[in-house]
């Protein structure tokens, strides 16, 4: 929403800290008011979620996604990639609007931000531009692990997204690693001896 002097508030959340593959996706979000149907992305299903993804690239006063690829989380650490991912959606936004305030989901946040920050612990429940930033980073991502399937068939990704799940468990074990999976993350460490 609309801060002084027509700068506004952005929300920004990510998606991919926790699984074993593929890229972490940071949305950064400006909304003018509330969208009917835009919650957390974890509360949606699949298909409630690509609706209101739809909504949200359509009705919002900006919008930009932040990525950091395996490479640069298994050089930096998932942390830290995060805060590269989020910062790098906040800069796409920046260049189109001007920012009075930025609200991040969860405990910490990047300290090279373009305008003052807060952190907000759950903040993807409570925070419409924080929801719609969860929705556009969660769909994002999701959509590119099914492509990633595609690439590295037989793991799963587009069932699983690259979670540790059983199924990706089995699969590492069977297959190996590709180039898709996070080294530093131990279950895939361990798969390479290390």
């Amino acid at each position: 929403m609309s801060g002084d002097g027509g700068a506004w508030q952005v929300g920004v959340d990510e998606a991919g800290r926790g699984p074993w593959a593929g890229p972490v996706v940071a949305a950064a979000v400006i909304l003018r008011e509330p969208i009917a149907g835009v919650t957390d992305s974890k509360r949606l299903s699949a298909r409630r979620r690509e609706q209101a993804a739809g909504l949200i690239r359509s009705e919002a006063v900006a919008w930009g996604i932040g990525r950091a690829e395996v490479a640069e989380i298994d050089a930096l650490n998932i942390r830290r990639a995060t805060f590269l991912a989020m910062s790098r959606a906040v800069a796409s936004v920046a260049s189109t609007a001007r920012i009075a305030e930025i609200l991040v989901d969860g405990r910490e946040m990047p300290e090279d931000l373009p305008a003052p920050a807060r952190a907000l612990v759950g903040g993807d429940a409570l925070e419409p531009s924080i929801s719609a930033a969860s929705i556009l980073a969660k769909t994002l991502r999701d959509a590119e692990m099914v492509v990633l399937e595609e690439t590295y068939p037989g793991y799963g990704f587009a069932r699983h997204k690259g979670y540790g799940t059983a199924e990706h468990r089995h699969a590492l074990e069977r297959l190996g690693p590709c180039a898709a999976h996070r080294r530093s993350f131990a279950p895939v460490r361990r798969m390479l001896g290390g």
